[in-house]
């Protein structure tokens, strides 16, 4: 059984995670007392990811950075088809019999059958559901792992740049950040996504002169 969870942020990378459980150890996942990544503290995700991933099967972490995140635009690819790009890519390498997905898709069939056709096996279940992380222990699973390798890539960020929050466009101290950045170095940093709204919108409030598109090259 595998399960993909994607983590997006205006800064910093997306990450995806796909991990493997055998059907006799998904019940140790519930003893264990996993849930959504997001109704956990930093602390408990990296404790519960050592833990999930020494007793699993096998796992899968990709990292897309920002560039990559951005290219989509140029290459006029949606991050709906991105994200299920990657996830046959993590699918194909560990060929899981089961596979449970959180749907990025508004129609969860349609994301399921649109990842299907990707891979180069043919697994025996796809199941494709919406907040899937909150039905399904396995996807909660890839949630805590993806998020834990996040908050890793964050905090050295922090640590690089200076205290910019979650990287998340909902927290103040990121918006904050971006905008002095920006305003600062006439630029925008480089593990910022600049085809995401938010840094769109402040380029076009601190550099009025400049075209958005000077900044997506």
């Amino acid at each position: 059984m595998s399960n993909f969870m994607s983590i997006g942020s205006v800064l910093g990378p997306m990450v995806l995670c796909g991990i493997c459980f055998n059907k006799s150890k998904i019940n140790f996942l519930s003893e264990l007392g996993v849930k959504d990544s997001k109704k956990l503290s930093p602390k408990k995700r990296s404790e519960l990811a050592h833990i999930l991933k020494k007793n699993c099967h096998s796992h899968k972490i990709i990292v897309i950075s920002p560039q990559e995140i951005d290219e989509r635009v140029i290459n006029k690819i949606t991050m709906n088809r991105l994200e299920e790009l990657k996830m046959a890519e993590i699918i194909n390498e560990l060929r899981p019999d089961t596979i449970y997905i959180d749907a990025a898709d508004v129609n969860e069939q349609r994301f399921g059958k649109s990842i299907e056709k990707l891979l180069n096996y043919s697994p025996k279940k796809i199941i494709s559901k919406h907040k899937a992380d909150d039905i399904y222990p396995i996807v909660s699973a890839g949630s805590i792992v993806a998020k834990d390798k996040r908050d890793a890539i964050i905090k050295e960020l922090n640590e690089k740049y200076g205290n910019f929050g979650s990287g998340y466009p909902s927290d103040v101290r990121t918006v904050d950040f971006l905008r002095d950045y920006i305003k600062r170095n006439k630029k925008v940093p480089k593990f910022a996504r600049k085809s995401w709204d938010t840094t769109k919108k402040i380029i076009n409030e601190e550099l009025s002169s400049k075209k958005i598109t000077d900044y997506l090259n």
